[in-house]
């Protein structure tokens, strides 16, 4: 696909990575893939943190990405592929953008940098030399407490004037912050929400969609929602929004994917529940919630 700033709206999924045995597990990568790409899931993120990126050997990514290509192709949905990459080094991301640059994707989201804490001109110019770079075109992930800097609306609307950056995955945790930048954005930048606690408030605010982890869970009313609100029913779309927000926290009750693998595991998708350390596997008091929600929601799975 091409003209990925036409795709970048409606419900995107952050798609956990599948493992077993400490290897990628490629048949339930599979059948993930078949099973979303026949969903009204409008994208995918692969890789990025609800992926377990930042574990994933190059090899591993590379073919992660390969498999979902292939079976996208295959079911002949035509949903776009953003590959996500985060790190603290400009160049050694400018060498990773050359290393996927042939790579079957539409575009990639990058994270700021972590850690090093740069200035806003050390963000506008290490996000610049990555746009100039890419091959694809980038969205950008604003995650201040995970990367420990925000980049701030004054930065944001200089580089949302590059040509080859076209997006942004929100998680400011400032509603503030993001009206403003919804108000004063070009009207070709694409603004998606990834706090799935604040989708409905998000897209109500004028944001073009959202990156929802919890959306790996009755997708179709995460999807409704969106719709909803496209079409102007509000009550319609606060409605189907009570039937999944409750979800938004369960998923979320300890460190994800963990919850969310879990669930999948438990309903059939994927052949294990297995995270990558430093990440851990539910507790038993959460698997036990979880089991519970999945029994209320879908008791033949349970």
């Amino acid at each position: 696909m091409t003209g990925l700033q036409d795709h970048l709206n409606g419900l995107w999924l952050p798609l956990v990575t599948p493992f077993r045995d400490g290897q990628l597990d490629e048949a339930s990568l599979r059948r993930l893939t078949r099973h979303y790409a026949s969903s009204a899931i409008d994208g995918f993120i692969l890789g990025a943190t609800s992926g377990e990126g930042m574990t994933l050997r190059p090899a591993e990514l590379e073919r992660l990405v390969g498999i979902v290509r292939e079976e996208i192709d295959a079911g002949r949905s035509k949903r776009p592929v953003c590959l996500g990459l985060s790190g603290a080094d400009t160049a050694r991301l400018k060498e990773r953008l050359d290393e996927t640059a042939d790579w079957p994707i539409d575009g990639y989201l990058i994270a700021s940098p972590y850690y090093v804490r740069p200035s806003q001109r050390g963000l506008l110019a290490h996000f610049e030399a990555l746009a100039d770079h890419a091959a694809w075109p980038l969205a950008l992930y604003n995650i201040p407490y995970r990367c420990a800097v925000n980049i701030t609306n004054q930065t944001m609307l200089r580089l949302a004037e590059h040509p080859n950056i076209v997006g942004l995955k929100d998680c400011g945790a400032s509603r503030e912050q993001s009206i403003a930048l919804l108000r004063d954005r070009p009207s070709s930048f694409r603004v998606l929400t990834g706090e799935d606690a604040n989708y409905l408030e998000a897209l109500t605010d004028g944001a073009d969609g959202g990156i929802v982890l919890s959306a790996h869970v009755e997708t179709a009313t995460f999807a409704a929602v969106y719709a909803e609100l496209k079409r102007g029913n509000h009550d319609a779309a606060q409605a189907r929004w009570h039937e999944v927000a409750g979800l938004t926290q369960l998923l979320f009750a300890e460190p994800s994917p963990a919850p969310a693998k879990y669930w999948l595991w438990r309903t059939g998708l994927i052949d294990s529940p297995e995270v990558r350390l430093p990440m851990v596997e539910v507790s038993s008091e959460l698997a036990a919630t979880l089991d519970r929600e999945i029994a209320r929601r879908m008791p033949v799975a349970a």
